[in-house]
């Protein structure tokens, strides 16, 4: 046998796509002759020395003949040492070692000894296979528990290359991989509860409307306020991710090769908190040649947290409008463009000033107005209209710090959040993404409600969307009373949300 082909995938943004490895042997030219063609990388080119050393050292032998692989379509870009393993499988059948491979997708990196090493995406390429009816899927050890959560297929662990030609040969002995059973978890148990915040009744309140209704929460106070304590308990108040969600959080994860060493599904809501250096490119993705996911991304159905929020680059935060509206981030490049998920909610954290103590009333600020007015201009209004919540975390008085009362737990708040949840979800969407048709149906106001909104609009000066903002609040607030209509008393708290508007934004 010359000619043999074995089916792999190929990873292009957070999807995989079918792809045939074709091996030819030539009974002409040079035995030293190894040809790779169909857009290969440089780590696809490299794949050459690995596997010729990969099957000698495994007894496999090399062929005397000139070997010519081909990867199709060949019209696009094929990355990574994940076709180590199906190049060398191919190598193996035109040899006559291996007989078939066409019911197996095969994918790994290979070790000089023929030892398999984790590949990133190995999700997407599950989930790649179940749509192309193959039914059978090799993977390395390490990738099999994310790989195993996709359903009507077979995943078969291997940990050298003798294990994978075994069992392409008689697949009937093996066994295929189970995945252990699911372990929820909960933050709160983690030492990652509400509780331990002392004091802060007003921002804890406004965590638990943003975790209820979806909202993007900014908090603004001086150093040691408590604001990043408040932000990492987020997590612990929402609700527990759906099969569907973690599947989708799983795969980009698995992209992005940030799964923890044999991990399975994610059950916990990511949490990231990129550093204020952080680039464009890496906070919404991009990259040379196969475009990655960005932390906004990472954060799909989760959180992402910037403190020191007028720290981050004035381009930085200015390309978050598109992902804060729309849940997408889309990379147009002149190969390809790429649509990553990220649906998030934003916290954002600040100091009132570029020393943190202005409007403080036990230190004194040393900042000039001008200093004040470039620190915040930084952020700008289009930027801000997006963020639902505004809310001032003061310093905490010494009475509240040193005191015994704890306040709500994570585990209470986040009852009422799912509660609130739930009442959204038969509406069909969170109230953070009410559509603008629906808006004035789902957020009817009483006649109070309507003249105190109509006061706060013409006070504040406030844009359309920081209105539109301001409804999708108090239906919320509603929400979590357990009322059907949305009152006076839920479009004044839902308008004390946004008083940095004016106070120091519109001043």
């Amino acid at each position: 046998m010359a000619l043999f082909t074995t089916r792999s995938a190929a990873v292009y943004g957070i999807d995989a796509h079918l792809i045939d490895v074709e091996v030819d042997l030539h009974a002409a030219g040079s035995s030293r002759d190894f040809i790779t063609v169909g857009m290969p990388d440089t780590a696809v080119r490299e794949s050459r020395e690995r596997i010729k050393s990969a099957l000698l050292n495994s007894g496999f032998g090399y062929p005397a003949k000139p070997v010519t692989i081909n990867l199709a379509p060949a019209n696009v870009r094929k990355e990574g040492a994940g076709f180590d393993l199906p190049m060398a499988i191919g190598i193996l059948g035109a040899m006559g070692v291996v007989q078939q491979s066409g019911t197996h997708l095969v994918v790994g990196e290979l070790s000089l000894d023929g030892t398999l090493r984790p590949v990133r995406g190995a999700l997407s390429v599950a989930l790649c296979a179940r749509a192309c009816s193959i039914r059978n899927l090799i993977v390395p050890q390490e990738n099999a528990a994310e790989s195993a959560v996709v359903s009507d297929i077979n995943v078969f662990g291997a940990r050298h290359l003798a294990e994978v030609v075994s069992l392409l040969k008689d697949s009937s002995g093996s066994r295929r991989y189970e995945p252990p059973p699911a372990v929820e978890t909960d933050c709160a148990s983690a030492g990652m509860d509400l509780a331990d915040v002392r004091g802060q009744t007003t921002a804890k309140r406004a965590m638990e409307v943003a975790a209820a209704g979806a909202h993007n929460l900014l908090m603004i106070g001086p150093p040691g306020s408590g604001k990043t304590m408040l932000a990492k308990r987020m997590p612990g108040i929402l609700p527990p991710l759906t099969f569907e969600e973690a599947l989708e959080t799983t795969k980009i994860h698995s992209v992005a090769a940030l799964l923890p060493k044999g991990a399975g599904l994610l059950r916990e809501r990511p949490f990231r908190a990129p550093h204020h250096t952080t680039s464009d490119a890496g906070m919404i993705g991009g990259g040379s040649g196969n475009l990655r996911p960005g932390e906004v991304s990472l954060a799909h159905h989760g959180v992402l947290f910037l403190d020191e929020l007028p720290e981050f680059p004035r381009n930085v935060l200015e390309i978050l409008r598109q992902p804060l509206e729309d849940h997408v981030v889309t990379l147009a490049r002149a190969a390809m463009t790429m649509t990553f998920p990220a649906n998030f909610v934003l916290l954002g954290a600040m100091n009132p000033c570029r020393c943190g103590f202005y409007g403080d009333p036990t230190r004194e600020c040393r900042c000039t107005g001008a200093e004040i007015q470039r620190y915040l201009g930084k952020i700008s209004g289009p930027l801000l209209d997006r963020i639902d919540l505004h809310v001032e975390v003061s310093a905490v008085p010494y009475k509240e710090l040193r005191g015994r009362e704890s306040g709500m737990t994570s585990a209470h708040m986040r009852e009422r959040v799912l509660a609130a949840r739930e009442k959204q979800q038969r509406r069909g969407f969170y109230n953070a993404s009410i559509p603008p048709a629906k808006l004035r149906d789902i957020c009817a106001l009483e006649e109070s409600g309507e003249r105190t909104l109509e006061m706060a609009v013409r006070r504040m000066g406030l844009s359309a969307r920081a209105h539109d903002r301001i409804l999708k609040v108090a239906r919320t607030v509603a929400d979590l009373d357990g009322v059907a209509g949305v009152s006076a008393k839920h479009i004044a708290e839902a308008v004390q949300y946004r008083t940095l508007d004016k106070g120091y934004w519109g001043s």
